[in-house]
């Protein structure tokens, strides 16, 4: 594999070009994706638990 200047320039320009356009969250924006996260968590926990309770009724 071969790594070049070209490839390293472009990297750090598209690199920099994201650090132009994101920001810092406020508070409301915040507390929102972690309720989203939060509830996302919490459903794939509750499905998981069911898929075991199913599998151990069902197959000992």
């Amino acid at each position: 594999m071969e790594i070049n200047k070209e490839s390293i320039y472009g990297f750090l320009k598209q690199c920099e070009r994201v650090l132009k356009v994101s920001r810092k969250p406020d508070n409301e924006e915040y507390k929102t994706v972690s309720k989203v996260t939060g509830i996302g968590i919490l459903i794939i926990g509750v499905i998981g638990f069911i898929i075991a309770i199913l599998a151990q009724v069902l197959f000992y």
